[in-house]
């Protein structure tokens, strides 16, 4: 675990200045060498940077101070976030450039976006429609297309400012619309396995709707109330997230089929094969040095943290599940931003971002479990196994976020207020 005082994330060591091989991977370093896709990665909607985190331009303020007990940069100390393996090659010689550094991350991800398409429209074809080869390759395209918007919001000022805004918005688009399905699938599997649990001989105690000291007979009466309605939950909850699915994959092979999709394809192919550099003074000093944007993306990240509300709040506030998600966007666009800068991913984020991929599940099975349970007419035992679901899925929530607190490197930016 990090300390607090330890250097910030985004800047290279000093090995990795003096370009003696040792430090993140330059140029000629693998450009797709980004981490796997965490358990729980995609959403239901596009993975858009949160409202007013746009990069800071030349000129512009350089974003929100840290919050106290955060880290500040220390140039010439060696911190612990360092580039991990899948970096290679000579080290930066200098600061990491535009040139030197973001071009060849985004070709990389351009190139790993066509291949992902390739593979998508060959595992597409009737012989194999359906299969998990496809699903693999949409979670690849999805990967690739999301690590190039981010790099472009984040150092939007070390290239065309028109050409990133548009690509990063259209890829937000692709993204989401790819997305959907395979979060209705997974919300649905994750919902059933619930209720088979919450069904079962006995009714944990901690995910029961029992009260201290509530008689035994009451009880077993619950138990057995949930036990009817459980299977007509589920039947009802498959029936709502398999249509919400099957509607979600008629409009994802309607986009792939699009012009406006075609469009998206062409700008990645011509990505793959140069990077449009910025237009004037400004942005070719933007481009001389990414560790300004980068940082400024980790110092939002560590704001937001710190914000968070304190864990003594319950379960049950639906208010603030929207601070925890912005938090798990600026986590994500830090980690490209690292992946850009040292060349690697920082092994110290992966169970934090872990941690936030799971409470996004948890609302969002929650939202669904409680949507349900709104439908009408449905049996009074229906309505009561809906509502202990929403309740363990909420827990699941508390859960979450007490292993991203366990988790997260930097202890002192979660001091409650």
């Amino acid at each position: 675990m990090r300390r607090p005082d330890q250097q910030t994330t985004t800047r290279p060591a000093p090995e990795a200045t003096l370009g003696n091989g040792t430090g993140p991977a330059g140029p000629d370093a693998a450009p797709g060498a980004g981490p796997a896709a965490q358990p729980g990665d995609p959403g239901t909607g596009p993975d858009t940077p949160p409202a007013g985190a746009r990069s800071a331009g030349p000129g512009e303020p350089s974003g929100p101070p840290a919050a106290t007990g955060t880290p500040a940069a220390l140039p010439g100390t060696a911190g612990t976030g360092s580039a991990g393996t899948g970096s290679a090659g000579a080290g930066f010689t200098g600061e990491p450039t535009a040139e030197g550094a973001l071009a060849p991350y985004l070709r990389g991800q351009a190139a790993e976006f066509l291949r992902s398409l390739r593979l998508h429209h060959e595992y597409s074809a009737p012989a194999d429609a359906g299969g998990h080869g496809a699903a693999e390759a949409a979670r690849a395209l999805r990967r690739a297309a999301r690590r190039i918007g981010g790099s472009l919001h984040t150092f939007r000022a070390a290239l065309d400012p028109h050409w990133a805004d548009q690509l990063r918005g259209e890829l937000a688009w692709l993204t989401g619309i790819l997305a959907r399905e395979h979060a209705y699938a997974n919300r649905l599997a994750r919902l059933v396995d619930a209720l088979h649990l919450l069904s079962g001989p006995t009714l944990p105690a901690a995910r029961g709707a029992r009260a201290a000291g509530e008689a035994a007979g009451a009880d077993a009466q619950g138990r057995a109330a949930l036990g009817v309605g459980a299977a007509r939950a589920a039947a009802l909850l498959e029936r709502r997230l398999t249509l919400a699915r099957t509607r979600s994959h008629s409009a994802a092979l309607q986009a792939l089929g699009s012009s406006r999709f075609h469009a998206i394809a062409d700008a990645v192919a011509l990505l793959a094969s140069e990077v449009p550099a910025p237009s004037g003074h400004a942005g070719r000093a933007a481009a001389a040095s990414l560790l300004e944007p980068a940082e400024l993306a980790e110092q939002r990240l560590l704001t937001a943290v710190a914000a968070l509300p304190p864990d003594d709040t319950g379960p049950y506030n639906e208010a603030q599940d929207a601070a925890w998600h912005q938090a798990r966007l600026l986590l994500r666009l830090h980690r490209y931003a690292h992946e850009v800068v040292l060349g690697g991913a920082d092994p110290g984020l992966t169970a934090p971002g872990h941690a936030l991929d799971l409470h996004r599940d948890a609302v969002e099975a929650a939202g669904a479990a409680a949507a349900a349970a709104r439908t009408p007419r449905i049996a009074p035992a229906t309505a009561y196994a809906l509502g202990v679901l929403h309740a363990d899925q909420r827990h699941g929530v508390e859960s979450a976020r007490a292993a991203f607190r366990e988790t997260w490197p930097y202890a002192t930016a979660l001091a409650a207020p």
